[in-house]
């Protein structure tokens, strides 16, 4: 079932469950598109992404109108996309912006960081503010909110790893422990409605498991 939080006649607004696919690959596996069509809708317009491990709040468009607003307001930056994070170990500073040139390896599935620009290769930004740190099963853990600049594949969790702090439960990028999934959500996205003149604001807490379970400011 899944968790709506904000749905009119343009947009629906929703929670992605970990371990479902934003939309269809080439198997076909249940994806985020094919259930809210499922769901009476036929039209559902992606407008971004989650990584299938990665849950949290999304915003699909209803109509081909919204899908093209909401995607302009994607490429000049215009939606406002919080995530919350666990990372090993701590910053330096409670606050700040990460800046990277990244490169996807697409037949790897995996972002690296590069020193130049070249073929390929894009710039990433995000800021970030130390919400909570603590010692715990898997050592020192901070609790970090990222807010994107830029919308890279692995972005938040490549600037970290990149950085000597992987996200908790990250294999692909460096995480040493027992969880099963990068400590990554899609936590907020505020945006201008596509249609009404009006701000969609909408957020969702995290899971109450471990990592997040581990920090009551949540």
């Amino acid at each position: 079932m899944l968790n709506f939080l904000y749905e009119d006649g343009h947009i629906i607004c929703c929670v992605k469950p970990i371990g479902i696919l934003s939309q269809s690959d080439e198997k076909n596996e249940e994806n985020m598109v094919s259930l809210l069509k499922g769901a009476g809708n036929p039209y559902i317009g992606l407008i971004h992404r989650l990584d299938r491990n990665v849950g949290g709040v999304m915003v699909f468009a209803k109509t081909q109108t919204a899908a093209a607003k909401l995607s302009e307001a994607v490429r000049n930056r215009e939606i406002i996309k919080e995530y919350l994070a666990v990372i090993h170990n701590r910053p330096q500073e409670d606050s700040g912006v990460l800046k990277d040139l990244l490169f996807k390896d697409s037949a790897k599935n995996k972002t690296y960081v590069v020193s130049r620009m070249r073929k390929g290769v894009r710039e990433a930004s995000l800021e970030y503010e130390v919400l909570d740190s603590r010692e715990s099963e898997a050592g020192v853990i901070t609790l970090v909110k990222a807010r994107l600049h830029t919308g890279r594949t692995h972005q938040v969790r490549v600037q970290f790893a990149s950085r000597k702090m992987p996200l908790v439960g990250d294999k692909k990028y460096g995480g040493r422990d027992n969880v099963t999934n990068p400590a990554l959500w899609s936590y907020r996205l505020s945006f201008s409605h596509p249609v009404k003149n009006e701000t969609v604001d909408v957020s969702c807490p995290p899971p109450d498991v471990f990592p997040w379970n581990e920090f009551s400011c949540i």
